[in-house]
């Protein structure tokens, strides 16, 4: 969340950030909340600066033998009781509805992040690889995966509803080769994996920024006190929410493997076939922890190591910036990393990698100690990125590398994990 004290001394830069962002935002509300507080928060102190004075005056009063005066003064004291605890009471009023305002304001851009009104206008950072010129007639994953009898949408469906996927033989081994094989690289690459739960409770999705904004896009327990995770950045996050990290230890780079889970609200008619957009998918995610002046040159790393996955994997891609009007709630700045996709003859988002400054470290209270450059603590600077979105990767694995006999060679760098260098035809039913 933004910082109430910033707001207020920056006016115009929250307005045009806003603005830049398309977001409503009434700067009248603002103030008349934040003045609202403030002059609780005096009523407040002020009653209890009468109490404490006159609580000395009974002291002072008893020591001269004024016993009469102290107990006038006793009943005095005792009359502000109610009017401490209604100052209180307004005061914590006043500070709710602050919060709250704040709570639903996004992050203010950088001024790195490009000014525009959609993802038609995200600008273009760079490009790896070269989409490949089939000379058959290539075939879209959902046919292909239901072809090879290694994808059953018939069966998911059947199981679950729409916007599920069953997965079989081959394709069941080549998610989890998928997966490994990216927790591994970014083990090796210096992140601590982590196993995290997949239910969270309310506090955690909000630390992240996934409530109150998002509400309508997660799967909830009856009770609504859990929530199924839309990401591992909302477990991996708060595993330091309410800390005061070391600020000798920072960086801290942490990574995990996590089914997600998305009602994709407002998503009907979009990237229906196939596994694009689903309601459960698997994600490698990765997240770090830094200081503040840190946060740009470990966005741009994060970037680089979910690009070495791809690279690795000889996937074609592309990188873009996302401009002010697609850039995600919490995010500062962020890149999309685009795998092409024969199927689309485009490219397709596999991974988002954002900086989101200190605006979710204020939401989780996750702070850094360091003695030798200042004193107190401040709050860190969090980054998030997919490394990478398993099932979209699958799927850009099927269409890039698939033969002209209807098999999928596999990827140098899964072959130990898969066992052979082909997939073929599985036996029917999924096998």
């Amino acid at each position: 969340m933004l910082d109430a004290r910033f707001v207020r001394e920056n006016p115009e830069k929250v307005d045009q950030a806003m603005k830049n962002r398309h977001f409503p935002w009434d700067p009248s509300v603002f103030t008349k909340l934040d003045e609202q507080r403030r002059s609780t928060i005096t009523a407040e102190e002020n009653i209890q600066a009468k109490r404490n004075d006159l609580s000395k005056q009974i002291g002072q009063l008893l020591r001269n033998g004024e016993k009469d005066k102290a107990e006038e003064i006793k009943a005095q004291v005792s009359s502000l009781k109610d009017d401490l605890a209604k100052a209180h009471e307004e005061r914590e009023k006043a500070d709710g509805a602050l919060h709250d305002l704040l709570m639903s304001v996004p992050n203010i851009p950088v001024d790195s992040t490009p000014i525009g009104k959609d993802d038609t206008e995200n600008p273009e950072v760079r490009r790896w690889g070269t989409p490949r010129t089939f000379d058959f007639d290539y075939k879209a994953h959902w046919d292909l995966g239901t072809d090879l009898n290694i994808i059953d949408f018939d069966r998911a469906t059947k199981l679950s509803g729409s916007r599920f996927v069953l997965l079989g033989g081959a394709g069941a081994r080549l998610e989890r080769a998928i997966m490994n094989y990216m927790v591994d690289t970014h083990v090796s690459h210096g992140f601590k994996e982590w196993w995290t739960p997949y239910l969270v409770n309310k506090a955690t999705m909000t630390g992240t920024g996934q409530l109150p904004k998002f509400e309508d896009q997660l799967f909830k327990t009856r009770d609504e006190n859990l929530y199924l995770i839309p990401t591992a950045e909302v477990p991996l996050t708060n595993i330091h929410a309410g800390d005061v990290l070391d600020g000798d230890q920072l960086p801290l780079h942490y990574t995990a493997f996590t089914p997600c889970f998305r009602e994709e609200a407002g998503a009907a008619g979009r990237d229906t076939r196939g596994i694009i957009r689903v309601h459960q998918f698997d994600k490698v995610e990765m997240v770090k922890f830094c200081k503040p002046e840190d946060g740009w040159d470990e966005l741009e790393s994060l970037t680089h190591e979910a690009e070495f996955v791809l690279q690795q994997l000889k996937l074609p891609y592309r990188v873009v910036n996302l401009c002010t009007g697609d850039l995600g709630f919490s995010a500062a700045k962020c890149y999309d990393l685009e795998v092409w996709l024969p199927s689309y003859n485009n490219y397709k988002e596999i991974s988002s990698c954002s900086c989101c400054t200190d605006f979710q470290a204020r939401r989780a209270n996750i702070k850094y100690r360091d003695p030798k450059a200042f004193k107190g603590t401040r709050y860190v600077y969090t980054l998030n990125g997919s490394g990478l979105a398993v099932g979209r990767t699958m799927a850009a694995i099927l269409e890039n590398y698939q033969n002209a006999d209807g098999t999928v060679t596999v990827p140098e760098v899964l072959r130990p994990y898969m066992g052979y260098d082909t997939i073929k035809p599985q036996p029917s039913p999924l096998a």
